[in-house]
């Protein structure tokens, strides 16, 4: 801004949006202060870097809102754990995938802890097939980011929200409700 622009020269716009040339530094900061306005340099990599004549407090309220849009329209990723263990009964498995299920068509990714205890370690292959059975119950709508890894005493799996399945998925949902409807109307 103003004095502390470093370049030599500097490509002028002014307060309207008109191209006024290429000037040195103190030339176009003089011209700034003769509007009452300041000369903030908007593109610093350009040769030689471009300057506008406008508002300082004005280009800093501005420069806000815009980070303030795109704060706004970026979708925030979290991750979901779900604990199991190697003797996880059916019932409750298929309780965690419903949830599972839920947070991926919610869009968040599905991290499934499963924590051996004493003795089970010697058993890691029954680990195993429950996180096998997990990635089958749930490939129509995820995809498997991180495949099944041994962390000290407990594997994890990593599952990513598929969009395009998730869409496929939510059709067929849709168009069973209506086929449902249909029989019983």
């Amino acid at each position: 801004m103003n004095s502390e622009i470093r370049a030599p020269q500097v490509r002028v716009i002014s307060d309207d949006g008109k191209m006024l040339g290429i000037f040195t530094v103190p030339e176009a900061v003089r011209m700034a202060q003769d509007k009452n306005l300041d000369l903030i340099e908007v593109v610093p990599n350009a040769t030689p870097p471009t300057c506008k004549i406008m508002d300082y407090g004005k280009y800093k309220y501005e420069m806000k809102k815009k980070a303030q849009e795109s704060r706004k329209k970026q979708v925030e990723i979290q991750i979901k754990e779900l604990q199991l263990r190697p003797r996880t009964e059916q019932h409750d498995l298929d309780v965690k995938l419903k949830h599972a299920r839920r947070f991926l068509e919610e869009g968040d990714k599905v991290k499934f802890n499963l924590r051996f205890r004493g003795r089970e370690m010697a058993y890691l292959n029954m680990g195993e097939q429950v996180l096998k059975k997990v990635v089958a119950a749930l490939t129509d709508i995820a995809l498997v980011e991180v495949p099944p890894k041994m962390d000290g005493r407990q594997l994890f799996l990593l599952l990513a929200p598929d969009p395009a399945k998730i869409k496929e998925f939510k059709k067929s949902q849709e168009a069973e409700e209506e086929g449902s409807e249909a029989a019983s109307g």
